[in-house]
């Protein structure tokens, strides 16, 4: 949220800390005896105050965001009690009562900093990224009754991931995760809910998962079937594994395989037409063949691939779970059309793969009951069904109830994605055409951006102190349009644009006439820091809305549904709506993935019950603002005229940032 709110405790209490040590500077500063004595034991002892005293008050003043004058206040007061001792137990000029509150002041200080150490610099609207597994249980009234979430990086630190992955440090481009560390969050998760949730009254279950990222089985049926409810999760799938590493999402070191698969079949567009979209670096298949070409034992080794949601899924049936046929879209290796694996694909891709990947199922089958592992381990019926498990976008687009083909949905996560419903997919080169989870007659159409949340923060971190506080501010008050600076920021390699690590800055030209072509711009390195956050919000958003119209998704919408870490920022929002010119609305719960997966249980569990597909609407009809599903409205697209004055302005900036990207494309693109 904008403004910099109510001051924290700890604010308050360097503020008292503070003033408490200026005066007793001041009456320091005030004595001619202090002034005159020579000696450096009592200038030290002056250092030590000034110090103490003066970044006290500066860590209130300023910001408690702000890391490196935070970390300097911390260390102050380590220096000012080290001194003190210093003074007391060396120099016998301190008495111990002095000592005594001096302690008291220093040592509280010190203790409460470091408890706040890492919460400091997050406030309303932050959007701090934590990868992690949460559950969501709902009742039969799609009502969230428990929620709980595991994070990787804390939670479970002994897997060393950072963001809940690994980079190889030899090659950065390559990234994965260890799928025992989604094993054991799964174990954690459910002991964690235990206290709360009588499981033997659990009718289904479901669940989401990152896309793309694959998991290579060794003997895992065999293993899987045999489990044993006393021993814990992970240590007894560690045999059945070919490599305790899977690559995932953020991964773009196949770009070599991109282009082989791409030539296989005829071109980029081609296989965008049989598959839905091109090869991207993260998508499942070129991850494959790059297993194939360079850990050739491995690949041979393993008799099953999943995907991270279906392998998940087959840990909770006790045996192989088919991939669903929405996230099985993800891989390059499935005919949009048909919704089978496509030979030509499969063999572009590696040898004997068919039967490593398995047949493919719709989102809203049944993929078994829960194994004896879980039910005697954690008491769960026996009769609990397991709904297949889809990706994290499919399963955001169900719990955003996202049903009309004019709704448009933006998730504001560590990746950010735009998506929208057609019943008539135009598969192209920007975006990914997608079965919808919860309708077998649609299509979700789905823009993925990698530079997400860490290059907000990033760019947070380096031009508004570490603040979201500050940030907002920025944003806030700088004019929309930005004075026409456009900037390009890619943290990580892009995958929409195909762009490498770098920042790019222009200023354009207005058009008084409104013409693209009377449009100039010109480079610069660097904006001023207000300028800089403007930049990076209008130009993701700008971005989104013309890739989504090259996709053929309307703009301006009906409406936005916008969901994730930046979705409760009020001022973001704000922007959102005047770039694509429609209202913008939050979801009750931002967590719209997990909630997503509960009610696609409920969903699979009806169907199961009625031996058909029953459409999704069944189960919240004319009751949908009374659950967990309702949204509010949270970014009014206001006044007509003044709103459609802006928009227009701002199509016209989107038709030279899509320009502007081409050229940077044609320059340093990673692929063509």
């Amino acid at each position: 949220m904008a403004g910099g709110g109510r001051m924290p405790l700890l604010g308050w209490w360097l503020m008292l800390v503070g003033s408490l040590r200026l005066v007793r500077l001041l009456q320091h500063l005030g004595s001619p005896c202090r002034r005159l004595l020579p000696n450096t034991h009592t200038w030290s002892h002056f250092w030590g105050l000034d110090t103490f005293d003066l970044y006290s008050v500066l860590s209130v003043c300023i910001h408690l965001e702000n890391r490196p004058l935070y970390l300097a206040t911390f260390l102050s007061f380590i220096y000012a009690l080290g001194h003190f001792l210093t003074e007391y137990l060396i120099y016998h000029t301190l008495a111990v009562a002095n000592l005594s509150t001096v302690g008291f002041f220093a040592g509280t200080s010190i203790v409460w900093m470091l408890l706040q150490w890492n919460s400091h610099g997050k406030s309303r609207g932050s959007q701090s990224v934590k990868q992690s597994l949460k559950a969501t249980v709902l009742d039969a009234g799609l009502t969230a009754v428990a929620h709980d979430a595991v994070h990787f990086d804390s939670d479970l630190p002994h897997y060393a991931t950072h963001g809940g992955v690994l980079r190889d440090p030899s090659d950065p481009g390559r990234v994965l995760s260890p799928p025992l560390m989604w094993a054991e969050a799964l174990e954690l998760l459910l002991a964690r809910l235990a206290p709360r949730v009588d499981y033997a009254r659990v009718a289904a279950v479901s669940g989401s998962a990152q896309q793309h990222g694959s998991v290579y089985w060794k003997r895992g049926a065999a293993v899987l079937a045999s489990l044993d409810p006393v021993r814990s999760l992970a240590p007894q799938l560690a045999a059945a594994l070919a490599t305790t590493e899977s690559p995932v999402w953020m991964d773009s070191s196949t770009a070599a395989q991109c282009r082989e698969v791409e030539a296989a079949v005829g071109g980029a567009l081609e296989l965008a037409r049989m598959t839905g979209c091109r090869a991207h670096e993260r998508c499942t298949g070129p991850q494959i063949r790059k297993m194939y070409q360079t850990r050739r034992r491995v690949y041979d080794a393993t008799e099953r691939i999943s995907l991270v949601s279906s392998f998940m899924a087959s840990l909770l049936v006790g045996g192989y779970a088919c991939i669903d046929e929405t996230d099985g879209a993800g891989m390059n290796l499935m005919d949009i059309a048909t919704r089978q694996l496509r030979r030509d694909a499969l063999e572009a891709t590696a040898p004997d793969l068919e039967d490593k990947i398995g047949k493919l199922a719709p989102a809203h089958a049944v993929a078994g009951t829960l194994s004896p592992y879980f039910v005697q381990r954690f008491q769960f019926s026996s009769k609990c069904l397991v709904v297949q498990w889809s990706g994290d976008n499919p399963n955001s687009l169900a719990g955003l109830t996202l049903s009309d083909p004019g709704d448009l949905a933006i998730s504001l996560g560590t990746s950010d994605t735009v998506f929208g419903i057609t019943d008539l997919p135009e598969p192209s080169l920007d975006g990914n055409i997608l079965p919808n989870p919860v309708d077998p007659k649609t299509y979700m159409v789905m823009l993925c951006y990698k530079n997400g949340s860490l290059t907000r923060e990033d760019v947070r971190d380096r031009y508004a102190e570490g603040s979201w506080d500050v940030f907002n501010k920025h944003l806030e008050n700088t004019a929309p349009l930005n004075g026409g600076k456009i900037g390009y920021y890619y943290k990580e390699p892009e995958i929409l644009p195909p762009l490498p690590v770098g920042c790019h800055r222009y200023v354009v030209s207005s058009s008084a006439s409104g013409s693209l072509d009377e449009v100039v711009e010109h480079q610069i390195n660097q904006f001023d820091p207000p300028s800089e956050v403007r930049a990076i919000i209008e130009g993701q958003f700008l971005s989104m809305r013309g890739h989504a119209e090259r996709c053929g998704l309307p703009v301006p919408p009906k409406r936005i549904i916008a969901t994730g870490g930046a979705s409760s920022n009020q001022i973001i929002l704000k922007t959102m709506a005047s770039i694509f010119g429609c209202s913008v609305y939050t979801v009750q719960r931002p967590d719209s993935a997990s909630l997503g997966a509960a009610l696609r249980a409920a969903h699979g569990w009806i169907c199961n019950q009625k031996g058909k597909f029953v459409p999704v609407s069944y189960l919240h009809s004319d009751r949908l603002n009374r659950t967990s599903l309702s949204i509010k409205l949270a970014a009014p697209f206001g006044d007509p005229k003044e709103d459609n004055d802006l928009l227009n302005n701002y199509t016209l900036l989107m038709k030279k940032r899509l320009e502007i990207e081409q050229k940077l494309v044609e320059r340093f693109g990673r692929h063509s």
